[in-house]
């Protein structure tokens, strides 16, 4: 009994010297005379309620040296988050008082009512100036969403892998990243096809990359949408929360959240997305249109530390597509009547 309870014991000691470093990071940031700032990520919502994203930091100074500076991705992992901070929302003239978590995360759920599209509200903390941010309401008469993966099937990241994950997270030129060949077309054609659509980027990524990733789908003119990383710190029963909880947990939440919409899947074959897109579509038969896989080459799976298996979906309910690239699976959509043929 007492080792089942020993590793249980290790995490919430090291979540608290996490949260304890950090506390001494702020305390160490404010007397240099550093102020929390709200760093907002578009979110989502109905005509009745709005979900707030965002996270609460002490950024480092930097030089501006123009939009197109070299931008290293450690620099994001510096900033300092602000544990329990309160933040003021307000939306079309009402102000919400609202608590972020442990890590700084704002992800909280608001009354309101806004037309249908993208929308502007702002969120401020403590004495700063208030942030700007967007969130996507869909109307109550939409029928089709997309939910797409990022790392490997927007962009070319071979995330699985520890070391070359740190590379791409830590050292890589943002501008260097590659965007998955053909992927923006994809999601842009459906986007087109189906007026009103929410795009929903679901990624085992941390929010600290929320920003860069931001960047990356306009330069590459992927479709606007809202985002859903997560938080890389310990939890109370695990060094690291898990990934594949995290997509599950949202799928089944946005499953829920929208009952009339039908979702249209993209993934890839790199991590467990074909499974977990396989219980959502079990646990939902009613509210998935299609399902796109996309394949790794040769050389992104080695990089990604090899493929996860592909099932049967030869019996499935919906069209389950795969192909190596955005257009392969864009061809393949078409076949089965999801897109429109040009």
């Amino acid at each position: 009994m007492a080792s089942s309870r020993t590793p249980r014991t290790k995490v919430l000691w090291f979540a608290r010297l996490e949260y304890r470093f950090h506390a001494w990071r702020e305390r160490r940031a404010r007397s240099r005379g550093q102020r929390p700032t709200v760093s907002a990520y578009p979110g989502y919502g109905s005509q009745e309620w709005v979900r707030v994203l965002g996270r609460v930091l002490i950024v480092p100074p930097t030089r501006q040296r123009g939009e197109y500076a070299s931008v290293r991705g450690w620099r994001s992992f510096a900033a300092v988050p602000v544990g329990y901070a309160q933040v003021t929302v307000t939306i079309e003239g009402v102000t919400h008082e609202v608590v972020a978590d442990r890590g700084g995360v704002i992800d909280t759920v608001l009354s309101a009512r806004l037309e249908p599209g993208w929308q502007t509200f702002t969120m401020a903390v403590e004495h700063s100036d208030p942030v700007e941010t967007r969130v996507f309401i869909v109307a109550d008469d939409v029928r089709f969403g997309v939910i797409s993966d990022i790392d490997d099937t927007v962009m070319v990241t071979a995330l699985p892998r520890p070391f070359v994950a740190a590379w791409n997270s830590f050292v890589v030129d943002e501008h260097a990243r590659q965007p998955v060949p053909g992927m923006a077309v994809l999601l842009e054609r459906l986007t087109r096809d189906h007026t009103g659509a929410p795009v929903i980027y679901l990624s085992t990524g941390a929010w600290n990359v929320a920003p860069t990733l931001q960047r990356f789908m306009r330069r590459h003119l992927f479709p606007s949408g809202s985002l859903l990383l997560t938080d890389w710190g310990p939890t109370h029963d695990r060094w690291f929360r898990s990934g594949r909880d995290h997509k599950q947990e949202n799928l089944r939440r946005l499953g829920t959240e929208f009952p009339q919409i039908k979702w249209i899947l993209l993934g890839d074959d790199g991590q467990h997305d074909d499974d977990l897109y396989t219980a959502f579509t079990s646990e939902f038969p009613d509210h998935v249109t299609a399902v796109g896989i996309r394949r790794l080459s040769p050389t992104e799976a080695v990089l990604a530390g090899g493929r996860t298996a592909v099932n049967d979906h030869s019996a499935a309910n919906v069209p389950w597509v795969t192909g190596e690239d955005g257009a392969a699976l864009l061809e393949r959509l078409t076949e089965v009547g999801v897109t429109s043929a040009e």
